[in-house]
């Protein structure tokens, strides 16, 4: 992301004494060397090792950390923890554990392999709301891998304030990587048709066909929709995902329901441009990213052209 590549350069140059322009040059300079094969992450960290500038030795912030990063180690917030879970995949069983860790710049996923960092958090002894500092990690597809060669424990480090919303940096649909959260603007080009399901109203999780709910028993359900789309801005284009709300937002209660008005609205909106902002995620029945929308806006043409103007 264009701020993280920043955040990179930033630390670069107080690490090396270097300007920040200097950086940025030589960054430059070496992706037109490479003739364009590596990205301005990569090329940074191939800078910085010309610098005699290692990683491997310095905390950073999780704003600071690009792709391609090894060895990566920060302190930081438990701001969400999620249960155990089991495993059983291609003949391996075990557990993995993850969370939410976040710093004053950021936050970002982390994921336990290891039995021992794994059994931290069953015991206690790694809790929602603790500073842990983390050594030896790995980012991979937007998340941070710690394996039997990492390091976890707690710390007693303020900090007095985290960034609890993953930042949206705006991007081109070509420059999109797992676990991104991001901002496109970009046109709807095809718009398949909108699929019906049917949720617990107390944990949202989907019902079977006599509306029983697997922790809850039989219920009421509550009905929800699902709307595939594709969207291309000239660079690529990718498979979205909007869910009730957001589909609420863009077609209508009534149209999405009637099949006519749905199709009407269809034609309406294939060729609109809008600003379309979420996640991007890993589709792993089909090994693919997808885009889920979680905000839809107008293109504002006033406001482009005084963004331009600046």
């Amino acid at each position: 992301m264009e701020g993280n590549y920043l955040q990179l350069v930033e630390l670069i140059s107080e690490s090396s004494g270097n300007s920040v322009e200097d950086i940025k040059r030589r960054v430059e300079a070496k992706q037109a060397k490479l003739s364009g094969l590596i990205s301005k992450e990569g090329a940074a960290q191939v800078v910085a090792a010309e610098l005699g500038v290692n990683f491997d030795k310095q905390m950073i912030k999780i704003s600071q950390i690009v792709p391609g990063m090894k060895k990566i180690n920060l302190i930081g917030k438990i701001i969400d923890l999620f249960p155990v879970r089991e495993f059983n995949k291609n003949g391996r069983s075990g557990r993995v554990a993850s969370f939410v860790l976040a710093d004053d710049t950021s936050n970002i996923r982390v994921v336990l392999w290891d039995e021992n960092h794994i059994d931290l958090i069953v015991k206690g002894q790694i809790i929602k709301s603790g500073i842990v500092e983390i050594n030896n990690a790995t980012i991979k597809n937007g998340e941070l891998h710690l394996g039997s060669f990492s390091e976890i424990k707690n710390s007693n480090h303020v900090i007095k304030s985290v960034v609890l919303e993953k930042a949206t940096v705006n991007k081109k649909i070509l420059d999109f990587n797992t676990n991104d959260n991001v901002s496109a603007r970009a046109f709807i080009v095809s718009i398949f048709e909108p699929r019906f399901f049917e949720v617990c109203p107390n944990c949202k999780k989907k019902v079977n066909e006599l509306s029983e709910c697997a922790e809850h028993g039989k219920v009421v359900p509550e009905k929800r929709v699902l709307l595939n789309f594709i969207i291309d801005d000239g660079s690529d284009s990718i498979r979205a995902v909007m869910f009730s709300e957001q589909v609420g937002k863009l077609i209508g209660k009534t149209e999405i329901e009637s099949p006519e008005l749905f199709a009407v609205k269809k034609q309406e909106l294939l060729g609109e441009e809008l600003i379309i902002s979420g996640q991007v995620r890993k589709n792993r029945m089909f090994n693919n990213n997808e885009f889920i929308v979680d905000d839809i806006k107008e293109v504002e043409v006033d406001k482009l052209i005084e963004e331009l103007e600046k």
